[in-house]
């Protein structure tokens, strides 16, 4: 057996991996602990126990760390929700997990809101092409849902697609500002509108 642990990848590189890892991991915990703002590489190398040099070792800026973290939250996210059947309730398994993890969706709203502002170009450029591959991904989801049920639609998937995603995104925002507010709930509703 490998000193790995099984996994294949050895010595200076997996500690690497290991660390790259526990560095995502601990941010949103920073995040949800001393908000947004308090999220500073320092703050973040001071709260996991390494140094700013080190933590730039990993990534170039703040920026890229919290986004990052954004991308690997969205490959768990479509992991997780995979055997769940249909695109709103996909997209409510993934709602109920997000609202169970602190600052994940403060993380996700407070950047979204910040790329649309000068001087956030890696930010813009991520969420522009994250809304891109996620309208089409979901008008081929909601294409393949109709033709397996034998329905038909006029609508234009991608415009629905966009509905959806601003749906909830729309929803995230209202339930950061009043936890009452049922982000799956009110999608399954939107599920039986549509």
């Amino acid at each position: 057996m490998s000193s790995d642990g099984g996994s294949g990848v050895r010595g200076p590189y997996a500690k690497g991996v290991q660390r790259r890892q526990e560095i995502l991991d601990r941010t949103l915990d920073v995040v949800a602990t001393r908000g947004i703002d308090g999220a500073s590489l320092r703050a973040i190398g001071d709260a996991i126990g390494i140094s700013h040099a080190a933590l730039r070792h990993y990534f170039s800026s703040r920026e890229a760390l919290l986004l990052e973290v954004l991308r690997q939250r969205d490959a768990d996210s479509v992991a997780r929700v995979a055997d769940v059947d249909g695109v709103l309730p996909r997209m409510a398994a993934s709602a109920d997990h997000n609202v169970s993890v602190p600052g994940l969706v403060t993380l996700y709203t407070t950047l979204l809101g910040v790329s649309v502002a000068a001087g956030n170009e890696e930010s813009r450029a991520f969420f522009t092409e994250r809304f891109e591959l996620l309208r089409a991904d979901l008008a081929t989801q909601l294409r393949d849902e109709l033709a397996s049920s034998g329905r038909y639609s006029d609508a234009d998937l991608e415009q629905v697609a966009s509905l959806i995603i601003a749906a909830f995104d729309g929803l995230q925002v209202q339930w950061l500002l009043d936890r009452r507010i049922d982000i799956a709930g009110t999608l399954r509703l939107l599920e039986r509108v549509l």
